[in-house]
């Protein structure tokens, strides 16, 4: 990273898996982006292990008026490449959540179907309710 030119006093580093999400080197890092920055990252595939939590980690950033680049998959958002790779990525993003809202009506649909309904089973049964009420 010294290579990149970045600011040794603005180094974030994390210790342990990356599959995790609490990673307080990465939240430190995507908290402090604003606009005009720029945060450089070794490898994508180390800050996020599935694509939804790569994504967010992208779009954090842009969303904030700043720029992420990457030294190993040559991603840079400030360049037109760089632009367009971000925009591909924000296409999936969108792919993907409406894929999942398309599982989740087909689910719910599903079960109605079957005359299970939804939500959180009752904790008491309508006989019980009405017995507990004349008591």
């Amino acid at each position: 990273m010294l290579e990149a030119s970045v600011d040794p006093r603005q180094l974030c580093a994390n210790k342990g898996r990356g599959a995790r999400d609490d990673r307080p080197g990465l939240q430190q890092a995507l908290a402090s982006v604003q606009s005009g920055d720029g945060l450089i990252v070794w490898k994508l595939d180390r800050h996020g292990r599935s694509l939804p939590h790569l994504l967010q980690m992208v779009t954090t950033p842009h969303t904030r008026g700043g720029a992420i680049r990457s030294l190993t998959a040559q991603m840079d958002t400030t360049t037109p490449q760089g632009a367009f790779l971000f925009r591909v990525f924000g296409a999936l993003a969108q792919y993907k959540r409406a894929l999942t809202q398309e599982h989740i009506k087909a689910g719910l649909a599903a079960a109605q179907r079957c005359g299970k309904g939804s939500g959180r089973p009752q904790a008491m049964r309508d006989e019980k309710l009405a017995a507990s009420l004349t008591a």
